[in-house]
């Protein structure tokens, strides 16, 4: 019995490092140690006795699994690798170009890049081919493309 427990227990705390130690050695040994401990109750003791420490394997997990979820990001251990701030500035919401117009910097067929208010922005047209140099209009935002239609 004191094999078996030794298993489920280096396994639990080797699949808790793993959260903590890159390369994910530790996770799957971890895991390999939890099915020898399942294993060898199955062989030692029985299938009754085998399937009792399975359930509590499966169960044991869960729990810790989703205590480690909702503790680990807040705690001090978890501040050091969970970040709070955003860096730069993705620039998705583009809002502010629709109906603005502008004029395509390339070649449009149907994508390419278009100064809109003094802005480089990705474009896409409506369909057909637009010539360096037009006059073009936003029409439509769809997601992250700004839809343009030659003036």
């Amino acid at each position: 019995m004191e094999t078996v427990t030794a298993l489920l227990l280096v396994g639990a705390i080797l699949l808790l490092l793993e959260t903590v130690l890159p390369g994910m050695i530790a996770g799957v040994v971890g895991f390999g140690c939890l099915v020898a401990g399942v294993v060898m109750a199955y062989g030692r003791f029985g299938p009754v006795t085998g399937n009792l420490v399975l359930l509590g394997v499966v169960a044991g997990l869960l729990v810790l699994g989703l205590g480690w979820v909702c503790y680990f990001p807040r705690s001090r251990l978890g501040q050091v690798f969970v970040t709070r701030r955003t860096v730069g500035n993705l620039g998705v919401e583009k809002s502010e170009l629709l109906n603005q117009s502008g004029t395509a910097i390339t070649q449009l067929r149907p994508s390419g890049m278009a100064s809109i208010n003094g802005r480089r922005v990705d474009v896409v047209t409506e369909g057909g081919h637009i010539e360096r140099g037009t006059p073009v209009k936003v029409v439509a935002l769809e997601g992250l493309r700004v839809v343009v239609r030659a003036l």
